[in-house]
């Protein structure tokens, strides 16, 4: 999420000199106002003073190297001071940080499901609103493209499209747990041989990716029209069906949506300099700085035995309990615990020590091949650079592309075929991507830009040609 509860004050701050003349009169004229005294409440509460500014000196303010540097960003032309808020962010801190000295509309509307009960907890955080002769976006912005943007999305609502279909979704998750079920029966009744045991793995592994698209549909709000629906059910499929973090995933992921394939915010692609390096911009940095841990030259050779197969056993299994320990997320780990309560538990009963700890290796190895080549097809073979601070659907757009429509392709990919649809719309039904794509098509055919699709075997290629290429 962008923004959410928090209620405190936040006080007026006082226009530095070096800003713009626009913004400096608008400022001196509220001031000046006869017997105003100096207000110390949240802008929109009685007693209080407008306070404008100018696109000007909101970069001013913002700039990145500045040691005083504001926390200020821009919803629907006005100002709110994140500074003592983003820390507590229920989305992550780097969510927030990621959109300083923007507009942050497009990002706000798309993260949100309930806008109306968040923007009650938006006055504690605001202290102005643009001046009346300022653009709603920053000058650099293509403002036709983002008023038909959200003409769009406005049509998308109206035609019910953000609804989910919960008898859908219902069925995704009896799906799971069949399979589930499925794996330890199959060694229940037919032993622990080889052809049974390998049959068991490969359900588990079914079981567990399907498992992992149900609970990305779940973190984005998207299964339930009740936000509270698809947090609870989010902790029972992510903690304890697959034994991961609920809320490590949503910080993770929710700083993915916001700048997809941009170096430092999103996290989906700090990956270097220790193993890979991804994008020419960073590979050609890289190498003019001389830093080098692998050699990124030859990592066509070594990604295809390192990354897919060992990012979840490995990678993920630490990280997301290491971020557990440090964010304190007790909750989650108490859920995590009873996953592995219950694997071990099963299959220890099923199979001897090495035999059950080599079964969990192989389904994860498995699964983590799996989502690895389907979640990269959609992105690495996309712009990666740094982050150039465009409209939320260019940002968008150059990071995404589709994989061909099939009932094999959607369910194997869990609907992340449609990953432009799904990063324009996060909270937007999986069912209901192929009924707005030709509405996001007509799009960016009257705009000039690309709307990628390809074959699915021509997305895994791709991988390999980018990986080789870099």
């Amino acid at each position: 999420m962008l923004v959410k509860a928090a209620a405190f004050g936040a006080e007026r701050t006082e226009p530095r000199a070096g800003v713009g003349a626009a913004a400096a009169a608008a400022a001196s004229v509220t001031e000046m106002a006869p017997q105003q005294e100096p207000v110390k409440t949240p802008f929109g509460l009685p007693g209080s003073a407008t306070r404008f500014f100018t696109w000007e000196e909101i970069e001013l303010r913002t700039k990145k190297d500045d040691p005083q540097r504001e926390m200020w960003l821009v919803i629907d032309r006005k100002v709110y001071d994140v500074s003592r808020f983003y820390r507590r962010h229920p989305g992550g801190a780097r969510i927030l940080i990621s959109h300083i000295g923007e507009d942050a509309t497009d990002a706000f509307i798309a993260f949100h499901v309930d806008k109306s009960l968040v923007k009650k907890f938006l006055n504690s955080l605001l202290i102005g609103e643009l001046a009346p002769d300022q653009p709603s976006l920053e000058p650099s912005k293509n403002k036709m493209l983002i008023d038909d943007f959200r003409e769009l999305r406005d049509t998308v609502e109206k035609m019910g499209l953000l609804k989910p279909n919960t008898f859908f979704f219902m069925s995704l998750l009896f799906h799971v747990l069949v399979l589930d079920a499925a794996s330890w029966l199959t060694l229940l009744f037919f032993g622990a041989s080889l052809l049974p045991y390998l049959i068991s793995v490969m359900l588990l592994t079914v079981s567990q990716i399907q498992a992992a698209w149900f609970q990305h549909d779940l973190g984005h709000l998207s299964v339930f029209q009740k936000t509270k629906w698809n947090h609870l059910l989010h902790k029972f499929v992510m903690c304890h069906v697959m034994g991961a973090s609920a809320n490590w995933w949503t910080r993770m992921h929710s700083q993915h949506h916001a700048k997809p394939n941009c170096f430092s915010k999103d996290p989906d692609i700090d990956i270097h300099p220790y193993m890979f390096a991804l994008g020419k911009a960073l590979s050609v940095e890289l190498g003019l700085k001389k830093i080098k841990y692998m050699p990124y030259n030859h990592q066509h050779r070594y990604f295809s035995f390192t990354l897919p197969p060992l990012l979840f056993p490995i990678y993920f299994q630490i990280h997301a309990f290491y971020m557990v320990f440090k964010r304190k997320y007790w909750v989650d780990l108490v859920w995590m615990l009873t996953f592995y309560l219950r694997f071990f538990f099963i299959y220890g009963s099923l199979l001897e020590t090495k035999a059950c700890v080599l079964f969990y290796f192989l389904f994860r190895m498995l699964e983590s091949s799996w989502f690895v080549w389907v979640s990269q097809m959609n992105h690495i073979p996309m712009e990666i650079n740094y982050d150039r601070k465009l409209d939320w659907v260019s940002t968008q757009l150059q990071a995404t592309c589709n994989v061909d429509q099939s009932l094999f392709n959607d369910w194997f990919t869990g609907h992340l075929n449609f990953q432009i649809e799904h990063h324009l719309f996060p909270t937007l039904p999986r069912h209901n991507c192929w009924k707005v794509a030709p509405l996001v098509k007509s799009l960016c055919a009257k705009h000039g830009l690309e709307y990628k699709c390809k074959p699915l075997l021509t997305a895994f290629a791709d991988i390999l040609q980018i990986w080789i290429k870099f």
